[in-house]
């Protein structure tokens, strides 16, 4: 493995700050003193800052040459609404919050790279390293993008980088064009008529209307949608009633759909309104239909994959690095700033949970599992990727 000296020699104070981190979480859009702490971090860097993009969004500008061409890259800063089960030192001392995705771990490791950019400035051009908010819910990616990120900070390409559970610390994943999926959201309210529920034949019962709605919209993946293509429809809420012996006036269903493609998506909405409409009139009951899309697919481009994956072999080598990853149907809201600028998102393998010091929970280390703890050993490897990264796409400075 390749990773930068000085970078390496910096692990301790790296792991520090995302110790730290971990210990404070905060929630999507409440990052304040995660902001306040990149901020002064880059600023005793001497690297100039800019705040306020998406609330609590900073972006560090760190220049050399007379280049025009410039680079983004990405981290986020936001945690969970979820209760720690860790115990070690350094775990949530917030209670209900917590960083169970690595958002710590992704925010230290670019600013060990600001860190190491801005004592050798060996490159040609403008890095802007973008520290997001409100990544989980909020599109805190959209939210900066709205507020001036690439007109403020005009760049060429822009970068980000997860870590992935139970795939081996020093390895990575990528892959060209569809990588994660889209992420949406519905809501159906079926309305029918109340009753006492030893009289059911005086009702319109929202209850089993629901649930053939929601047997019905399992159809639409298995016999509408193509076999070559995915797609998840999952109900993950049904609401009705509120005692035993009384039929509601309502029910409700909620869930999500995830698919890669927009043409996949808009059948899927389409079906599941038409058969939730045609079932309710079935059983003289209404409906109000409301599907929301939240996050667009995340789409590599080609050729940014292509030095993407130039970049990490040169660092773990060409056995560490599959080029072909597995696309997931989870979501990411980098996927706006994908569809406004060229650029790649790729995968760094998060080990296996051995990494956890004592005190961590009894659970897997899973994303988003309130056992999980982002790798420490990981710091040094996503520093010296985005160094690389940033070395090779500007170029050296002459």
């Amino acid at each position: 493995m390749k990773l930068i000296d000085s970078i390496t020699q910096f692990h301790g104070e790296l792991r520090q700050i995302r110790r730290d981190i971990h210990a404070h979480p905060e929630l999507g859009y409440e990052e304040q003193r995660t902001s306040d702490l990149v901020a002064q971090k880059l600023t005793k860097w001497g690297i100039p800052v800019l705040r306020g993009m998406g609330g609590t969004g900073v972006v560090g500008v760190i220049k050399n040459g007379d280049s025009p061409r410039a680079i983004g890259l990405r981290a986020d800063m936001d945690a969970l609404p979820m209760q720690e089960l860790n115990t070690f030192a350094h775990a949530s001392r917030h209670e209900g919050k917590m960083h169970s995705c690595g958002h710590d771990g992704h925010t230290t490791m670019l600013l060990g790279a600001a860190h190491y950019l801005s004592q050798h400035r060996n490159f040609d051009g403008t890095v802007y390293v973008i520290f997001q908010p409100a990544e989980e819910v909020g599109a805190g990616a959209k939210r900066m993008m709205d507020d001036g990120l690439f007109t403020l900070c005009p760049m060429d390409a822009v970068f980000g980088m997860h870590n992935w559970p139970g795939h081996p610390a020093g390895t990575f994943g990528v892959r060209t064009g569809p990588t994660m999926a889209s992420g949406n959201h519905f809501e159906v309210i079926v309305k029918g008529k109340g009753a006492h529920a030893a009289q059911p034949h005086k009702s319109i019962d929202p209850v089993m209307v629901a649930v053939q709605i929601a047997q019905s919209w399992q159809t639409i993946v298995s016999r509408n949608v193509s076999p070559i293509d995915s797609a998840v429809l999952s109900v993950t809420q049904i609401h009705a009633g509120s005692a035993t012996n009384v039929i509601p006036d309502e029910a409700s269903l909620l869930g999500t759909v995830r698919t890669f493609t927009v043409e996949v998506l808009d059948l899927i909405e389409r079906r599941m309104k038409e058969i939730a409409e045609h079932t309710a009139a079935a059983f003289d009951a209404q409906i109000e239909f409301r599907f929301t899309r939240n996050y667009p697919a995340l789409v590599n481009h080609p050729k940014e994959t292509a030095l993407a994956v130039e970049v990490m072999q040169s660092i773990v080598g060409m056995d560490n690095v599959d080029p072909h990853a597995e696309p997931t149907m989870g979501s990411e809201d980098f996927a706006f700033m994908l569809q406004a600028k060229p650029g790649c998102y790729v995968f760094i393998g998060n080990g296996d949970g051995t990494h956890r010091d004592a005190g961590h929970g009894l659970g897997t280390c899973n994303l988003h599992n309130p056992s999980y703890d982002f790798n420490d050993e990981l710091l040094p490897i996503g520093a010296t990727y985005w160094v690389r990264l940033v070395d090779t796409w500007l170029g050296k400075a002459e």
